[in-house]
């Protein structure tokens, strides 16, 4: 499964960084207990219209891929941090558009719900986000079922997470649905990371 994490400025560190490890030691975990000889996960990075990225408190990241020459991926993963940027950008927003309709799998973690949300994906559906950030997913998007208290929403082809590290803990949701829960408890055990069904 190729899993694409997109990068934008400002980009939260562990909203990409998080999910990137969970799927990566999820993959080495998958060959080494041979569930999938061949790996069952290529992660990579994108950014669109440069490779290299300012995150969150100046941590600068060099995108694997650039939009335009990106992959399809089965798995898009849209991270949150300060969105202005992306919710402004008109090609980010037509990417991930275009990725997430090409794509099996897409989830948001934080305030990346209001990136899904900004291109329609949220429509019809339930999402949550940052806890901070509820009450403005609220007002942006008022016909949008907004749950708080909860780790991450699972909508079948659409996942969003709270913020931050509950980015984590969606990933291994999702490995346990692609693996089963032993790999996803596994990898979980690799990564130190305390984590239950």
């Amino acid at each position: 499964m190729r899993v694409g994490i997109l990068l934008f400025p400002e980009v939260e560190v562990l909203d990409f960084a998080g999910p990137f490890e969970v799927f990566s030691v999820a993959d080495r975990v998958a060959r080494r207990d041979g569930l999938v000889p061949g790996g069952a996960f290529d992660v990579a990075t994108v950014a669109v219209g440069h490779r290299d990225v300012r995150a969150r408190h100046g941590l600068i990241v060099r995108a694997a891929h650039e939009a335009s020459d990106a992959p399809p991926f089965d798995l898009l993963v849209v991270p949150g941090g300060v969105v202005t940027q992306p919710l402004g950008d008109a090609a980010t927003l037509d990417y991930i558009r275009r990725a997430s309709a090409a794509a099996t799998l897409t989830a948001s973690v934080c305030t990346g719900a209001f990136l899904l949300a900004a291109i329609g994906l949220l429509e019809g559906r339930a999402a949550t986000t940052h806890w901070e950030d509820v009450p403005d997913l609220r007002t942006a998007h008022p016909a949008l079922r907004v749950l708080e208290d909860v780790p991450f929403v699972d909508e079948d082809e659409v996942i969003t997470s709270a913020g931050i590290s509950a980015g984590i803990g969606m990933s291994l949701h999702l490995v346990a649905g692609i693996l089963g829960k032993a790999a996803a408890r596994a990898t979980a055990r690799q990564m130190q990371y305390d984590w239950e069904p």
